[in-house]
């Protein structure tokens, strides 16, 4: 005898039924009764191949014809950089295809799977979860054009539709860093625009870009305020002052990861950016975070929220802007700029924001630099002893040069910003090639500072190529980039970061690492913060 219920849910599976014969959506069966599909029914063929079954014996989904491997290449089908490049699954069956040696222009799309590290890059530059099979396979990828197109630029397609012309000689990056902004400029999509740092955005839009009559104005204040090009920041006393006190968050326990060094660097940043009242407002980076979802929204979503999330910030990082003391970097901005507020002025509370988006990058670089010096004893030891004599310093102290340059070669194996990308403003011949105003121009940093065809010891841990002199200025080497566009507060973000790593070490040993690092065979080509984890142990 039927129910109430049985009725209603029989009248609930029809209804289901029906709506998968108008969608063309599978049903799922329930127990005892046969799996139904919507729409028209597909007779099977004979020929096709045996699929697996699941454990009560029902078929699966046929996964289609076998395709042929992406080292196959057929004459009618030459591969060309001019060609449009296929669309391809992301399976993880086909990863190993991707790292295959053979030059196919699919795999050439692989070389923009960094780009949402670049997209962050203009920003926050925080870490992005890579796969190291993905990178390995974009370096192949970029190798195995070079190796077939030559040094010259090759324009390539990606899986999105999106051409872009890859600079894969050296000798192009220089000619990349000095290009006018007129000329090559940085064009963020819409949807990071509000993420934009240092770059000028062409129509104005977005919380953080910087509008072109702004431009001169915010490297004078640059100049002023964070001392680019200085090693020792005319307000090194208190800072230093600041990364000591806040160390001791890093050696309070046995051991150190990620979630410590965050908090310790973020305590610092907030201290240093807007003054020590700041160091325990912890909803600070919570909003910071928030606004930087909001922005990456801003296409096609709502820019009411993003808005509401902005100024809620900007109130928030004001009250304490106007509260700053002299020795913190909004004080020295607050100072520097223009009271009126005219047209072009820049305003220091966003620049409070941005310097403080910035220095979310030391939690990873001190972290990495650590598991760096731990699986290199002689090196720990004389970076070791470096902090202990820079104690006695005096005026020279905050210079550490030994543990910078510890601090530069753990961001040349792992940069912040992997790739960059310009847009030409005008029509620009490349190697005799003429390429239209709009063109997006793409420079693997990450491929280039460890191209082991360019760079000796490109997978090495080898901070000593950083006494060198001129190695600042090599080209093929971009911690912080170079011409214009070169960050303006490096040394700044060098003092902090080796400040730290001196602090640490000046008590502690770094006796453990997880992950286990060869000191002498080739490095991991990425190393996720998140899996970090140092042992210390008292000197």
């Amino acid at each position: 005898m039927r129910t109430v219920q049985g009725a209603a849910l029989d009248g609930l599976k029809a209804r289901v039924r029906a709506l998968a014969e108008r969608t063309g959506l599978p049903v799922r069966s329930t127990r005892g009764e046969p799996r139904t599909h919507g729409g028209p029914t597909v007779p099977t063929r004979p020929t096709d191949r045996a699929v697996r079954t699941s454990r009560g014996g029902a078929p699966l989904a046929d996964p289609g014809p076998a395709e042929p491997p992406p080292a196959t290449e057929t004459p009618a089908r030459r591969a060309s950089v001019s060609t449009p490049l296929r669309r391809q699954s992301a399976a993880p069956a086909r990863t190993a295809a991707l790292m295959a040696p053979t030059v196919s222009p699919t795999a050439a799309t692989t070389v923009l799977g960094a780009l949402g590290a670049l997209l962050s890059g203009t920003g926050r530059p925080r870490t992005i979860r890579r796969r190291p099979d993905e990178v390995r396979a974009s370096a192949a990828a970029l190798r195995a054009l070079r190796a077939r197109h030559g040094d010259a630029p090759a324009l390539v397609r990606t899986r999105s539709g999106k051409t872009l012309l890859v600079l894969l000689d050296p000798r192009d990056l220089r000619r990349f860093y000095t290009e006018p902004v007129t000329v090559l400029a940085a064009d963020p999509p819409r949807k990071c625009r509000g993420l934009s740092t240092h770059e000028p955005d062409p129509d104005g839009e977005g919380t953080g870009c910087a509008r072109g009559e702004q431009r001169a104005e915010r490297r004078r204040m640059s100049a002023d305020v964070l001392a680019p090009g200085q090693p020792v920041h005319p307000a090194a006393g208190p800072i230093l002052t600041v990364v000591s006190e806040e160390a001791r968050h890093l050696t309070a326990a046995g051991t150190l990861e990620l979630a410590r060094a965050r908090h310790a660097a973020s305590r610092a940043a907030r201290r240093i950016v807007l003054g020590g009242p700041a160091a325990e407002d912890d909803e600070i980076p919570g909003m910071l975070t928030q606004q930087r979802a909001e922005d990456k929204r801003l296409r096609g979503g709502p820019r009411r929220a993003a808005r509401s999330v902005h100024d809620k910030t900007r109130a928030r990082i004001l009250e304490y802007v106007r509260r700053a003391g002299e020795d913190t970097l909004a004080g020295r901005a607050a100072r520097l700029a223009d009271p009126a507020g005219t047209d072009g002025a820049v305003d220091p509370v966003d620049e409070a924001r941005l310097w403080l988006l910035a220095m979310d990058a030391v939690p990873d670089t001190l972290l990495r630099t650590l598991l760096l010096l731990g699986a290199h004893p002689c090196e720990q030891d004389a970076a070791a002893a470096e902090a202990a004599a820079e104690v006695a310093a005096g005026p020279a102290r905050g210079e550490l040069p030994r543990l910078r340059a510890c601090v530069r070669e753990s961001l040349r194996l792992y940069p912040v910003v992997p790739d960059l990308i310009r847009i030409t403003r005008a029509e620009t011949e490349w190697r005799g090639v003429r390429h239209p105003a709009g063109t997006s121009v793409l420079l693997p940093a990450a491929f280039h500072q460890r191209d082991p065809e360019r760079v000796p010891a490109a997978h090495v841990f080898v901070p000593g190529r950083w006494k060198n002199p001129g190695a600042d200025q090599d080209i093929r080497m971009a911690p912080f980039s170079h011409g214009g566009g070169r960050c303006p507060g490096d040394q700044l973000a060098l003092m902090i970061t080796a400040a730290f790593c001196a602090e640490v070490l000046r008590g502690h040993r770094i006796t453990g690492t997880r992950p286990v690092l060869d000191p002498v065979g080739p490095l991991p080509v990425t190393l996720d913060p998140h899996g970090v984890r140092l042992t210390l142990t008292r000197r």
